[in-house]
């Protein structure tokens, strides 16, 4: 059997050591899983550096005989070792490691610092407690004490240990040689753990029986042979014959089983990875330990990679609603729009959110003689469409502040969102202009169209033009309105004239218009309100008044 990979130097500390990345504020954990580990500025390297000063193939990590080296590669400004320039160095925890550049990212091997540290310390000392037959407490007493703590203790940052300890447990019940866990991820086998009956590391699984693992996975069957000689078909596989396995056992880690009435499902389906176990001698004794107990241990192993899996995702759900609820208050910030005070007009406006973050916005803006007000609604929901709309008011806003001719601008917008190829996403938008005189300006882009409310007669401004985003040879055209003093302008999104009821009937823009003639800005809120009776809004909802006043 070949010799297994360069192992980690301090067993017991993990399935492979770490090296934590440092840029700025951000950090990141990548696993050395294997070697040799390279690092350079070439996009294929396992450990990718931007910096100009680090080499496209600067430095590998190699492991040998138990210890971890950091190899420079002829680099041009050198790799440094807690503030040193080496061409080779050996490992230990904590140090610190520095390609080309003095003052930019840095990387720490194996640090030792970290929240989970209390579980792994304690899963450590039940996994090196010293087995006392006098007292009763043996191989399997310890394997279930361990399955025990690693069940409270299962968080995504202990899996390996767990898995490491399950692995070096189960080696001594069977008296294996070699031992591995591999979990099925994106549909792909990974090494999670692997260790030899003296305790080191294996981060290579080359010399394995890789076609009886394919098989074990496939079928969802355990495989338990105890002398590979005696069957024709397992004795002429490849990796047998290489490397002279006489004994292998692989069982398949399945997810634990709710029983339903439903028809069974396939079985392989519900395969999350399988533990190897070979040696290179003849042992009816690695089987003695019992079917059911190498599938109790199985049983308990995928346990527990299912539970660190939930835990991950719920840790991984709650980083989220903690970035949205950051995106949210930054959004409305940005948005927070400060009414300008005309002496010609008043505006009254509000927006809601059907969500945390939402693709609706509008925006006023004061310049030397006039009032511009922009109503907009990104297509979509969610982050994507609250990153747009926060892009859109920012270019619409500097445009207005300019003073671009309304249209222009509007074409400036359209072949931004159309060269920047973002897809399926548009927006909706309608401009205004308003000037002391009651003259309107307005382009509308493929919006709700505006109310102009006169002595009770609603008119709906008929221009119209595309959606901005669409297509980058669109033209778009200006609309003009004369105001009269008391007149008013109402401009609303979707949200509001698609706003439903229990029933699943829409409040229309029938209805917007019949209440918008004779109802101030609070009570088209309150019609809004009634209409729905409780129903939770689907999109977000923009109003926005605009009372001309002489």
């Amino acid at each position: 059997m070949a010799s297994p990979a360069a192992p980690v130097s301090e067993p017991g500390s993990g399935a492979f050591p770490v090296l934590m990345l440092v840029q700025g504020d951000d950090t990141r954990s990548l696993s050395v899983d294997h070697t040799p580990f390279t690092i350079g500025r070439k996009a294929d390297k396992d450990l990718v550096l931007t910096d100009p000063r680090v080499s496209r193939d600067h430095a590998v990590i190699l492991s040998e005989n138990g210890e971890f080296f950091v190899v420079d590669q002829g680099s041009k400004h050198g790799t440094f070792v807690n503030g040193e320039r080496v061409q080779r160095a050996r490992l230990a925890p904590d140090f610190r490691l520095e390609f080309g550049a003095r003052d930019g990212a840095f990387a720490v091997f194996r640090p030792q610092s970290g929240g989970s540290n209390t579980a792994r310390e304690f899963l450590h000392q039940i996994s090196d407690m010293e087995i006392s037959t006098g007292t009763g407490t043996n191989d399997l007493e310890k394997l279930t004490l361990f399955l025990e703590a690693a069940r409270k203790l299962n968080t995504a940052g202990v899996l390996e240990e767990i898995l490491v300890t399950l692995v070096e447990t189960t080696l001594r019940l069977t008296g294996a040689e070699r031992g591995y866990v591999f979990l099925v991820e994106d549909g792909k086998l990974r090494l999670a753990a692997g260790r030899n009956a003296s305790g080191l590391p294996l981060l290579d699984d080359k010399t394995i029986s890789h076609s009886i693992l394919e098989d074990a996975l496939r079928s969802a069957s355990e495989f338990l042979v105890s002398d590979t000689t005696q069957s024709h078909e397992l004795a002429a596989r490849n990796s047998i014959i290489a490397y002279d396995l006489r004994t292998v056992l692989c069982i398949p880690l399945r997810k634990t089983q709710v029983r339903t009435e439903a028809a069974p499902r396939d079985a392989a389906a519900d395969v999350i990875g399988a533990l190897y176990l070979d040696a290179r001698y003849t042992s009816r004794d690695m089987t003695s330990v019992g079917h059911d107990l190498l599938r109790a241990i199985a049983r308990e192993a995928a346990a527990l990679v299912e539970n660190a899996r939930l835990v991950q995702a719920e840790e991984a759900a709650r980083r989220y609603r903690q970035e949205l609820a950051i995106a949210a208050t930054i959004q409305q910030r940005l948005m927070s729009v400060i009414i300008p005070e005309v002496p010609f007009a008043i505006l009254r406006a509000r927006n809601i959110s059907c969500k945390e973050v939402g693709g609706d916005f509008f925006d006023a803006v004061k310049t030397e003689g006039d009032l511009s007000v922009v109503v907009s609604d990104v297509a979509g929901k969610g982050i994507t469409a609250a990153l747009l709309a926060s892009t859109l008011q920012g270019m619409i806003y500097s445009h207005l502040v300019a003073g671009l001719q309304l249209s222009e601008m509007v074409t400036a917008v359209n072949q931004f969102l159309c060269k920047k190829h973002i897809g399926e996403r548009y927006a909706t938008l309608v401009v205004v202009r308003l000037h002391p005189d009651g003259r309107l300006e307005y382009v509308n882009c493929g919006h709700v169209p505006p109310l102009v409310i006169s002595k009770g007669n609603v008119v709906r401004p008929a221009c119209s033009n595309l959606p901005v985003g669409l297509l980058a040879e669109a033209t778009y055209e200006s609309g003009e309105v004369q105001l009269s003093a008391g007149d008013r302008l109402v401009l609303v999104t979707d949200g509001v004239t698609e706003a439903e009821n229990a029933d699943g009937d829409f409040f229309e823009d029938q209805r917007l218009q019949e209440v918008a003639a004779s109802a101030s800005f609070e009570q088209i809120f309150t019609a809004v309100n009634e209409f729905c009776a409780g129903t939770p809004l689907a999109d977000d909802c923009t109003l926005v008044e605009l009372e001309y006043l002489s």
